[in-house]
């Protein structure tokens, strides 16, 4: 997700209407940091749209009717959803890695998106959709049962302890997920913030989720991100944990 050391950008971010949705508290930071390179543009330009679900919006969906995956990807492939994908690594490695299945991707930074347009480019995966803004646009709408898999791999820390209701991982946000779960879902989490992940050891089973793994050890087939790697670079120890609806 958001990288907190970015600098800020006069470059917009799609979908921001900030009068046509909830008031919703953000889990997440800045929607813009550096300046995007001539390449990233053009990724903006010409990959996000076909990518892009419109009836995931407010614009095209005000009422808010339900959407399903089929809906989204033509498909009844199984559907994982990924929170916040930061640069895309990891959304892109599993969907390289797992072909038959479909991933859809939530992030509002828009540098993130730019990244990530350019991996799939370069990856040639044909079973992935963005949508480049807040992941509870798509909860919402989501049906229940829905996502056969979840991901939120270093989400934003803030850091601070009066922001902690901030963070993803409060009754606010996990609620919504889990009703989009199907049982046997699993919802993994990565980060390298310990006062993070002992909200997410409170928080995460009050929503109905269960604990089935967690450990300094990640998943098989996990892909370190770049924010992972700059964490141990900063001395940080990732942690990872394994949830799963009942």
């Amino acid at each position: 997700m958001t990288d907190p050391s970015d600098t800020p950008s006069e470059t917009p971010a799609r979908n921001e209407t900030a009068d046509a949705r909830p008031q919703w508290r953000n889990f997440y930071g800045r929607r813009a940091g550096k300046t995007l390179r001539p390449s990233q543009r053009g990724y903006l330009g010409e990959d996000l749209d076909p990518l892009t679900p419109k009836n995931l919006s407010r614009e095209e969906n005000p009422e808010r009717k339900p959407v399903t995956p089929a809906d989204i990807f033509g498909n009844d492939a199984p559907f994982w959803l990924e929170i916040g994908f930061g640069g895309g690594e990891h959304m892109v490695h599993m969907a390289a890695s797992y072909p038959a299945i479909n991933i859809l991707g939530c992030e509002p930074f828009i540098n993130g998106v730019a990244m990530l347009l350019g991996k799939i480019r370069a990856a040639g995966v044909e079973n992935v959709a963005v949508w480049p803004g807040d992941a509870r646009d798509v909860m919402e709408v989501l049906p229940e049962g829905s996502v056969a898999k979840a991901f939120l791999n270093y989400p934003d820390p803030w850091p601070k302890r009066r922001h902690h209701r901030r963070r993803f991982v409060t009754q606010e946000h996990l609620v919504p997920l889990f009703r989009c779960l199907a049982r046997g879902a699993e919802f993994r989490i990565a980060t390298d913030i310990p006062d993070y992940m002992r909200q997410a050891m409170e928080e995460v089973p009050k929503a109905g989720f269960e604990l089935i793994a967690h450990s300094g050890t990640p998943w098989d087939d996990w892909m370190s991100t770049r924010y992972e790697q700059k964490a141990l670079r900063e001395g940080r120890v990732p942690d990872y944990a394994t949830f799963r609806k009942p």
